[in-house]
């Protein structure tokens, strides 16, 4: 009995630690590095 407790545990905090969220729209990243800057985009030098 005590064995399936411990089963049950395990298995419960495995599926919490190894489930997240993901949000599939790109526009609305909250991280604002997530792209490079304009001036990030080509070589120094070149002009564009």
């Amino acid at each position: 009995m005590i064995q399936r407790i411990f089963i049950f545990l395990a298995l419960t905090i495995s599926a919490l630690a190894l489930t997240g969220c993901f949000d599939s729209d790109v526009d609305e990243q909250s991280v604002p590095w997530g792209r490079p800057a304009d001036w990030e985009r080509g070589a120094p030098g070149f002009g564009g």
